[in-house]
């Protein structure tokens, strides 16, 4: 490959994914809108709801390699150098960040704001 043509690697991830490339970009912008709103609406982060969400989070990161191995043609154990012991923390550390942001949105979405009388 000399020369870079973006539309290769958007042909090669369209192959992979399928429709998820374009729902998960979709579901992640949403999240990040709607963590903002919930935030901005809060005022400051809920230390309750963040723990959970962390929690949620741990599992969200498994729940990516599992995708990770379905998508491609190797699994875990076809991983040889440290790049790609570094792709699956990559991978694990992607699930994990966007499970947890996704998890706080819908419990301060479906919560009651912080900060309300009871």
């Amino acid at each position: 490959m000399k020369t870079y043509d973006p539309l290769v690697f958007l042909a090669v991830f369209q192959e992979m994914l399928g429709p998820l490339l374009w729902i998960l970009p979709l579901l992640a912008l949403s999240t990040v809108v709607g963590f903002g709103w919930v935030w901005r609406r809060d005022g400051h982060i809920v230390s309750r709801r963040l723990v959970q969400s962390e929690l949620l989070g741990l599992l969200g990161g498994g729940v990516a390699l599992v995708v990770m191995a379905a998508v491609s043609s190797s699994g875990f154990t076809d991983a040889a150098g440290p790049a790609d012991w570094f792709l699956i923390l990559i991978v694990y550390g992607t699930g994990f960040v966007a499970t947890m942001l996704l998890a706080y949105t819908v419990m301060g979405l479906l919560g009651r704001p912080s900060g309300s009388a009871t």
